[in-house]
């Protein structure tokens, strides 16, 4: 057992490290001081996870169903118990309640309210009594960074220079956003304007930005940029806030999308009421008159109050020099093999895997998906299954309740795609899946889904919504290399994505895909 003193002058800390109360040092400059009280940590926990995050939750849970004795120590940097990113830039946004910053519970599209933590506090054990609990369980140490592995000797160092020994570890370290070298190099009047969007306290400090300023620009086009340009331009509507929303690309998901379904979704964002700059490429940022001023390459320049900087995530791959484990040079993150497994005893799972994939090739993935899946074979894998990754992971993005997409395999824009759409009715919304699924957070529901010959349906359609601009209601679009799909985007189209990833996984060359779009009953009607 570890101890570590604290100062009681300062603060009485929970369980999980959260500060309860605090006294200023001048009101007990006269008071009697209490000896320091030691908190204890394990020093020892058979299964040690590094990383509060999705994947570590998932493989905390699986280690647990397949050893359910097991003691389960996650380490996160974060103040916060396992939570799902996801609701962070879409259904947060869109609640009525005043107090969801507080509260963290928001409705999912289909009306059903939920919090973002995977399990309540009860959940799990304290630190201090994992070694003690009769049926093991998991426990959760806040507010620590491991900053150093001890690969030989089977132990980590904390940030205070705490030493934990284990028998498995999971590296779960996830990634930080990137910024871009002009705001970093522009001075800290900008950068205390500049919100790197990733965390918990990332959404909390956004939304009071937004509720206290007049002008935010958003700089980055991809799926995070796009979710929150659609977000706070649907807050703008009720204010007087102005969104502004500038990236590279000549569209929305200009990177994913093919170039008339991008156009298609940057109207779509634009109806939210958000200013789009396109073609944006920025040279300089500085603080002038009160106000961020954006200097483009071309000339334009934009004055703005905030800026929200979305243009990616670095995987966070420290420990690799302490540890010794390979990073991956082209696509970064740890490298692991077929069964996540980057040494003897040590796995990755989730947005700082670089794991080989026996269809597309080596791969990094980030989304909350791959997170799942990847953190759950980690679990088994750590409890002795020898299980290699061969699931496609899947990955989904709402531009509020109305349109939404989900994509499996490589979609990347500059390969050649082929398109199969239909008229959308009013089931082909994310409102109307997550009625059908019952949850909000559609891979949860359909990760464990196998393909099977579609039925149609025998109960009435919903009339047909409105047709939109283009006939790009709901759609199937093919993303193909060296004429074999790799990667599938279902626009619109839900509760289909077995049958995308069958398709994947059989690598057949197709002589007519919209045969194959027909498998996801599109044209239903």
């Amino acid at each position: 057992m570890v101890l570590v003193f604290l100062d009681l002058r300062f603060s009485i800390v929970q369980q999980d490290g959260a500060c309860l109360g605090s006294t200023s040092e001048s009101t007990v400059s006269d008071q009697a001081v209490p000896a320091p009280t030691p908190v204890e940590f394990p020093s020892h926990a058979p299964y040690l996870l590094i990383g509060g995050g999705t994947a570590s939750f998932a493989a905390a849970r699986s280690i647990r169903a397949r050893d359910p004795g097991a003691r389960v120590l996650i380490i996160t940097d974060e103040p916060d118990l396992p939570y799902m990113r996801p609701p962070l830039s879409k259904e947060l946004w869109f609640s009525d309640d005043p107090s969801v910053v507080d509260t963290l519970r928001f409705k999912q599209w289909n009306g059903k309210e939920r919090s973002i933590y995977f399990q309540p506090p009860s959940f799990y054990v304290s630190p201090q009594d994992l070694e003690k609990v009769e049926n093991g369980g998991v426990a959760v140490l806040t507010g620590k960074k491991v900053v150093h592995m001890d690969v030989r000797g089977n132990k980590v160092t904390l940030s205070d220079n705490t030493e934990i020994s284990y028998d498995k570890c999971l590296i779960a370290t996830g990634g930080v956003p990137r910024n871009l070298q002009v705001i970093e190099r522009a001075g800290e009047e900008v950068t205390k304007r500049t919100t790197l969007f990733r965390k918990v306290e990332d959404f909390k400090a956004l939304d009071k930005v937004s509720r206290d300023t007049k002008s935010i620009t958003i700089i980055g086009g991809g799926f995070l940029g796009s979710e929150l340009a659609c977000a706070l331009g649907r807050r703008s509507a009720d204010s007087d806030l102005e969104v502004i929303q500038m990236f590279p690309e000549k569209g929305n998901m200009g990177k994913v999308l093919p170039e008339y379904l991008s156009n298609w979704t940057t109207a779509k964002v634009k109806s939210e009421g958000v200013t789009i700059i396109t073609e944006a490429l920025v040279k300089a940022v500085s603080f002038k008159d009160g106000k961020v001023e954006i200097k483009l390459k071309d000339g334009r320049v934009v004055k703005t109050d905030h800026i929200v900087a979305a243009v990616g995530l670095e995987p966070s791959v420290e420990l690799a020099k302490s540890a010794g484990l390979e990073v991956d040079s082209d696509f970064g993150g740890f490298r692991v093999n077929a069964e996540l497994q980057a040494r003897s005893n040590i796995w990755v799972a989730g947005d700082a895997a670089c794991f080989y994939d026996i269809r597309l090739g080596r791969r990094r993935v980030e989304h909350h998906d791959h997170a799942v899946v990847s953190g759950r074979l980690a679990g088994e894998n750590m409890t002795g299954a020898n299980k290699p990754y061969w699931h496609q992971s899947m990955f989904w993005s709402d531009l509020g309740p109305d349109v939404g997409y989900e994509a499996i395999g490589i979609v990347d824009s500059s390969l050649p795609t082929v398109g199969v759409f239909a008229k959308a009715t009013a089931k082909d919304t994310p409102k109307a899946a997550t009625e059908k699924s019952g949850t909000g957070i559609r891979s949860e529901s359909e990760t464990e889904g196998t393909a099977s010959s579609p039925v149609a349906s025998s109960t009435p359609e919903p009339p047909p919504v409105p047709e939109q601009k283009d006939n790009y209601g709901k759609g199937v679009i093919f993303y193909l290399r060296d004429k074999v799909v790799v990667g599938i985007i279902l626009w619109n189209v839900f509760n289909r994505m077995p049958v995308a990833r069958k398709i994947i996984k059989d690598g057949e060359e197709h002589a007519d895909l919209n045969e194959v779009a027909k498998l996801f009953n599109i044209h239903e009607d």
